[in-house]
């Protein structure tokens, strides 16, 4: 067994556990690779009534996929002229994952306990049951990084409510437990401290039950807690009126406009968005707005594994990770470094197939 991922069965209920807490459980093909055929033998056992995900350690359930080795496969190993195999099959698989999750028709519990970033938000998100700790760190910060929200985020954010999927898609805003709740990017909020007996429950439960969904219920009603109400209601209308734009230069327009009227969120927002990748604003920009009109998951996962092997063959993806993760020196060189540059042919590129290259299921 991987010495990355871990899996058990007790009765029921089956695990899985991340265990690369060094690197904050970021995920991995080998990780991906070895989750994907367990998951789709526990859909046909009829002895596995439930799946249950998890991290190992206190810090992370998972901060993201493991984009460094990606950057490295291409830069390092290709001279900086992908696509790299690595970089063709990462993105593939994991979207494969993150459908798989998506048409998994018993109940799937992922615990985000700690750093839910990125590649853990597709490893969770999409399941049925989505249980936050008060160590809960959500967020998709892939403007940041010359990329775009992917692993479904074109599916998921354009259908929180109002325009606050945007918000945090553009900005990559953090969001804790109650925040996550309030928007249903959670479903229930467990405290940490009783995340053992919570486990244990769910076990024996599942295992005196002949429904692994009822089970669930009827443990969750047990230790789950109310929470506090939701940290943006303050700022959801200068949310949805400014994030409704057309485009990335209005949404800053807005902001400002609000910003000069006394709204200091809305200042902190535009400070953000200028120091975003203005690629990568206009394309996710443009990818939340196309997968609001989709009909399926697969068809926003068709359209994003396009926008990520053009985003391997141009260069932001590679600056961010080096300004971020590599030389962490927090200042990118982006090109083009302004909104203007970005043009909508550029961004229409993004979008086109690749021949050879398509999303398959």
């Amino acid at each position: 067994m991987s010495e990355e991922i871990r899996f058990t069965v007790d009765g029921g209920l089956a695990t899985i556990e991340l265990t690369r807490p060094r690197a904050l459980n970021a995920l991995t093909l080998g990780m991906i690779r070895a989750m994907h055929p367990r998951l789709e033998a526990w859909e046909d056992d009829e002895s596995v009534m439930a799946v249950v995900v998890k991290g190992e350690g206190e810090k992370a359930f998972c901060a993201g996929g493991d984009v460094r080795a990606v950057y490295r496969s291409i830069v390092d190993d290709l001279g900086g002229t992908g696509p790299s195999e690595l970089s063709v099959s990462f993105f593939l698989e994991e979207y494969r994952l993150n459908h798989a999750i998506h048409a998994f028709s018993k109940p799937y519990v992922a615990i985000l306990d700690g750093v839910t970033m990125g590649g853990g938000v597709g490893l969770s998100v999409h399941g049925s049951h989505r249980i936050a700790t008060e160590r809960l760190m959500f967020a998709m910060p892939e403007t940041g990084i010359g990329l775009f929200p992917d692993v479904g985020g074109g599916w998921f954010l354009p259908r929180l409510p109002g325009e606050v999927g945007t918000y945090l898609a553009l900005t990559g805003a953090r969001l804790d437990a109650a925040g996550a709740l309030a928007l249903g990017i959670a479903t229930h909020f467990v405290p940490s401290a009783r995340l053992t007996g919570f486990e244990a429950a769910l076990a024996t439960t599942i295992g005196e039950s002949d429904d692994g969904r009822a089970a669930i219920n009827d443990v969750l009603a047990r230790f789950s807690q109310p929470l506090a109400d939701d940290p943006l209601a303050p700022h959801r209308g200068v949310i949805d009126r400014c994030f409704q734009a057309a485009s990335v230069e209005a949404i800053l327009d807005a902001l400002d406009r609000e910003a000069a009227a006394g709204s200091a969120f809305a200042a902190d927002a535009a400070e953000t968005l200028r120091h975003k990748c203005p690629t990568s604003l206009k394309i996710s920009l443009e990818q939340l707005r196309r997968g609001r009109a989709m009909s399926s998951l697969a068809e926003v996962l068709t359209m994003e594994y396009r926008l990520s092997q053009h985003c391997m063959q141009g260069t932001e993806f590679f600056e961010g990770i080096r300004a971020v993760l590599v030389d962490k020196d927090h200042a990118p060189k982006w090109s083009p470094d302004t909104l203007a540059g970005v043009t909508n042919g550029l961004v229409a590129q993004h979008f086109a197939a690749i021949p050879g290259r398509e999303f398959s299921l």
